[in-house]
């Protein structure tokens, strides 16, 4: 497989109210103008920001907050402190579990002669990206788009995207629950780790639906421990900080969407869920 740029930005939507957003500039800086509302939209280093601050309140601004404080933490901490945590397992078995459910390496009867695209909603430090390159069937060719809310976020994922040559890899700065992008435009979409500090899961999950192909999976991964199984007091205060923002962790199957057909709820760790599910 190959990641390669998105040759143009067409598939990108106001996300206020999803109109065209045709490239522009403004005194010689680039800009997205909707063709339908006017609305502006900067762009930075390329990467286009849509979404507007004061749209960000309650948890999602406190876990911007806190991402944007110590992005440089996130990847150590997942890698070497979620075992000991769980006391069990390891970062690449709960990786691995809902990679199989994304379905790549079906992707090769599905494109048509065309490049793939698949988003990340909620980008992080980019980690995911070398493993879905590593588990799409070569001869591929593939868009890979990430979202994300975090400045600071998206800047380590800048530097790591580069440094292991993942330059095509495009990046949008935008808000989960409204994602500034075309009805079925991607042939998948997933998720990892921040749907529980959400302030609506249910329509966060509604747009990913929305911007799916008809059929595709749609996975959604975050933390709930374990239902059904013993748990020490160890186990128990780990699960509780790291879930601090959380009054009840857990897989959120009464938010998806009305027309989810094929559910799927497992537990590849723990501490995490891995929803899957279809439009």
């Amino acid at each position: 497989m190959s990641l390669v740029p998105a040759a143009d930005w067409t598939i990108l939507r106001c996300p206020s109210c999803r109109g065209p957003l045709p490239e522009s500039a403004d005194r010689g800086v680039p800009i997205l103008r909707c063709g339908d509302c006017a609305a502006t939209w900067p762009v930075r280093n390329r990467i286009p920001i849509l979404y507007r601050d004061e749209w960000v309140r309650g948890n999602d601004r406190l876990m911007r907050a806190i991402y944007n404080a110590l992005p440089s933490w996130h990847d150590p901490a997942v890698t070497y402190l979620l075992p000991v945590w769980q006391l069990e397992g390891s970062e690449a078995q709960m990786r691995g579990a809902y990679l199989q459910r994304i379905e790549l390496p079906l992707l090769a009867s599905e494109g048509g002669g065309r490049p793939l695209r698949i988003l990340e909603v909620c980008i992080g430090t980019g980690v995911n990206v070398g493993l879905v390159q590593r588990a799409i069937p070569p001869g591929i060719d593939v868009e890979y788009w990430g979202l994300d809310l975090s400045d600071g976020m998206m800047a380590v994922c800048r530097k790591k995207l580069a440094r292991q040559g993942y330059a095509g890899v495009q990046m949008v700065q935008g808000d989960a629950h409204a994602l500034p992008f075309a009805d079925h435009a991607f042939d998948r979409v997933f998720h990892v780790g921040a749907i529980g500090n959400f302030s609506d899961p249910a329509k966060a999950m509604a747009e990913m639906a929305r911007v799916a192909k008809p059929g595709t999976p749609i996975v959604v991964v975050d933390e709930q421990l374990e239902p059904g199984r013993p748990h020490n007091l160890w186990v128990r205060a780990w699960f509780k900080a790291l879930t601090f923002y959380d009054s009840n962790p857990h897989c959120p199957v009464e938010a998806l969407p009305p027309n989810a057909r094929d559910v799927l709820v497992e537990q590849p760790g723990r501490f995490y869920y891995c929803l899957r599910f279809r439009v």
